[in-house]
């Protein structure tokens, strides 16, 4: 294992001593030598009421190349507020590369948790159980589908006469990608109608691994055959601009009557960039993977001058 660069362990030193200048007790030193750190965070020093403990480890490269490793603690963050969090401290890093963000990434918490107090009028809520953080890649975690688990963040909902109309078409899983504990896998259906792909979204949310997801991206491209227009639309799922860039991937890869879902497994490592290259890569290679990127003739002439595409509107459909 390669030593600590000297800029960078006096760079970690100095901010070390300054969050322990800063924090005092609430700072605390669990490994000295790993870089292991613990600071319990709240929204008032005098009368706490949320409180959230940052366990971070530094690893060789922070700060010039590489974010602290972090593990959120608190009992009472739910799934989507860790979501929401996490983001943030993301978003915090990426805009502040090569930069000692130690102190920024606790007071970011200690805002969310100020604001928290102000909008909560009872007591905290019990944490939904996620897990997202242990998350196991395997190949076929994906199989079993569980219908005692109730539909996620839809915004639509399906009737029974619709589900009559409609077959649910098949669903193929990929093979999954792991980096840094986050996990990323693609699914994909071929789908004719918007009804086909609500259908196909609430088929997957019955698998419990799927519904626990960080995250649930997708696209769809669908070809209608008589006005000779593509409707599609993309979902980022918290995920900002990932929807957008996978209906582009699509449109590159000129398919049609597709969709692809990519979950997100995070595990608690700050990807960066890479997380759009992970669920580009899913969907590209399960797209390759069933034939879908070797387009039929009649698709290149839909393509040409009159190509026109129509977004889908959300909800649209009752």
């Amino acid at each position: 294992m390669a030593g600590r660069d000297p800029g960078s362990n006096q760079r970690q030193n100095e901010e070390i001593e300054a969050m322990a200048a800063i924090y005092g007790e609430e700072w605390c030193v669990m490994d000295n030598c790993a870089k292991i750190f613990y600071i319990k965070i709240n929204d008032n020093k005098d009368d706490p009421k949320w409180t959230l403990g940052l366990q971070v480890m530094l690893p060789n490269e922070y700060p010039e190349t590489a974010p602290p490793i972090y593990e959120l603690k608190a009992p009472w963050l739910n799934g989507q507020e860790r979501v929401d969090l996490s983001n943030s401290l993301e978003e915090i890093y990426i805009q502040n590369i090569g930069e000692s963000i130690l102190y920024l990434w606790v007071e970011k918490i200690r805002d969310v948790l100020i604001q928290k107090s102000h909008k909560a009028e009872t007591g905290p809520e019990v944490k939904k159980k996620t897990e997202e953080e242990d998350v196991e890649c395997e190949d076929d975690f994906i199989l079993a589908c569980q219908p005692e688990y109730s539909v996620k963040a839809l915004d639509f909902e399906i009737s029974e006469n619709e589900t009559e109309i409609e077959e649910l078409p098949p669903i193929d899983h990929g093979i999954p990608i792991t980096d840094r504990r986050s996990t990323f896998q693609a699914h994909l259906a071929p789908v004719v109608c918007p009804k086909q792909v609500k259908m196909v979204l609430a088929k997957l949310y019955e698998n419990k691994k799927i519904a626990s997801a960080t995250h649930n991206i997708y696209a769809y491209r669908i070809y209608c055959e008589d006005k000779q227009t593509f409707l599609q639309d993309c979902e980022d799922d918290g995920e900002t601009a990932a929807g957008g860039r996978l209906l582009h991937l699509m449109e590159i890869l000129n398919v049609r009557n597709v969709m692809v879902v990519v979950s997100r497994w995070y595990g608690g490592i700050l990807l960066g960039p890479d997380r759009f290259k992970h669920i580009n890569n899913c969907a590209r290679n399960i797209l390759v993977e069933k034939n879908y990127t070797n387009s039929p003739e009649k698709s290149s002439k839909a393509l040409g001058k009159n190509k026109k595409v129509r977004k889908e509107k959300k909800r649209s459909e009752p």
